[in-house]
């Protein structure tokens, strides 16, 4: 369905009144208005109110896993509502949809992971792993190992905690009051990793927390067995070792989990975002085996930490569902066969055009870097991947732009569900896209002269 003109232009101005944007400009959306009023979203695609339908190259933000349009997700929903739409979590408490869940989870996560803690979303499952790895040794008798290492060009979410341990500077410097004992290593280096923890003294340290793949900060896939020297200082040091899967969750890497890939197991592991394909909000921290008894043996009062959303029914009924599509549809092997396209599409383009330096991805997350010589890698002055974004958005993809810490790159996380046609469609329009963008640069560059 599509919207009258004047309809949209209400739209359009009640939006720039009251709507108050995440990570939007502020000033862009007061000057233009919304760039897209979504109204409809079927596979891949969305559609706007205008009636143009565009590719979500994104998964919008990296989380329609299982694609737009679901019905049966929405059926799921409304049965779950209609019997039990809300039951509080707390003293106890449970209801059916959680349970099960929490079981489902517990079944399908690496290692000896074996019991969740619901939250609403990622950022709240960050802040509860880094208060759950506190209390853990404040039970074990060493309150003194509150730190929190994580990695340069991590990123883990905007509350407090969250923001605190994201290794993205621009986001620690939007407020003026961090949280306090949040250290940074070298995303790459091990080593790094190790001189923190020797330099602070492990004594002091509660854990360490990684993405399999850095997303947000710009598609970083970690060295070969980076990941086993971790988990091997972790263990010497005796530092709990979170994994944040937020984005990497539930089929994005083809595989169930980012860590599959690597053969290494974590104490404590972050989810959210594909855990209901972003049909209902619903996130969590799952905990080792270990932990989880110790934590019983030692705990005498309440668990003080809670959401009024943990364990959300209706939530945990959509995320039971859409992790059936997922393994019915197959869509976890799809995504490692389709990323395995979508990353030879890119390296064509890598061929084709002037200004696109490395590729590189897993799975259905890829990106490529922007580069003004390809040889000495030089970057330009003024990033040109928003540029790209801008113009992709124009031909009917949506993309993502990474400038952040020095970077000029081009990112990609399309739902699970793409078809070998549709990656087809996104490498031409993307290469299209590039191809008005160095057009431009060299009229600019005639122009100069």
């Amino acid at each position: 369905m599509t919207h009258t003109e004047n309809s949209i232009q209400e739209l359009r101005e009640l939006d720039k009144k009251h709507f108050i944007h995440p990570t939007s400009p502020v000033k862009q959306q007061q000057e233009q208005g919304p760039a897209f009023i979504f109204t409809e979203g079927k596979g891949i695609y969305l559609q706007d109110a205008t009636g143009k339908k565009v590719i979500d190259g994104m998964s919008s933000l990296w989380n329609v896993n299982a694609g737009h349009g679901r019905v049966e997700l929405g059926k799921t929903a409304m049965e779950q509502m209609s019997k039990l739409g809300f039951s509080s979590c707390f003293a106890t408490y449970s209801n059916e949809p959680a349970i099960r869940l929490a079981a489902k989870l517990a079944q399908i996560a690496p290692g000896d992971l074996s019991a969740t803690f619901f939250t609403s979303g990622g950022s709240e499952a960050n802040d509860t792993a880094y208060k759950l790895a506190r209390h853990y040794w404040i039970l074990k008798g060493q309150p003194e190992r509150k730190k929190i290492i994580s990695r340069t060009k991590s990123y883990h979410g905007v509350s407090v905690g969250a923001t605190s341990a994201t290794g993205l500077k621009a986001f620690r410097d939007f407020t003026n009051s961090l949280a306090p004992d949040f250290l940074h290593a070298d995303n790459f280096s091990s080593q790094s990793l190790r001189e923190l923890i020797a330099a602070e003294g492990p004594e002091t340290i509660a854990a360490f927390i990684a993405e399999p793949v850095q997303g947000a900060g710009g598609i970083h896939v970690a060295p070969e067995n980076y990941f086993k020297e971790v988990r091997e200082i972790c263990d010497e040091y005796g530092v709990l070792f979170i994994t944040d899967e937020v984005i990497t969750g539930f089929g994005r890497t083809g595989t169930y989990f980012g860590m599959d890939h690597y053969g290494v197991a974590p104490d404590m592991m972050c989810f959210a975002k594909g855990v209901t394909s972003g049909y209902a909000q619903l996130g969590g921290v799952m905990i080792s085996e270990k932990i989880h008894q110790e934590l019983t043996e030692l705990s005498t009062g309440t668990l003080l930490h809670g959401y009024t959303y943990s364990g959300h029914p209706m939530a945990c009924a959509v995320a039971l569902k859409n992790l059936e599509i997922i393994e019915q549809e197959h869509l976890i092997e799809n995504a490692e066969a389709m990323g395995q396209e979508l990353l030879n599409g890119l390296y064509r383009i890598q061929q084709e055009r002037k200004i696109v330096g490395k590729v590189k991805g897993l799975g259905l997350m890829a990106g490529i870097e922007i580069v003004k010589d390809l040889n000495t890698k030089e970057r330009f002055a003024a990033p040109m991947s928003p540029a790209i974004v801008l113009e992709a958005a124009k031909q009917g993809l949506i993309c993502r732009s990474v400038v952040l810490d020095d970077q000029d790159i081009v990112v990609f996380a399309p739902p699970l569900t793409i078809n070998k046609d549709e990656i087809k469609k996104m490498i031409e329009i993307l290469n299209n896209s590039i191809s008005v963008i160095e057009a431009d640069l060299a009229s600019e560059n005639c122009a100069a002269k």
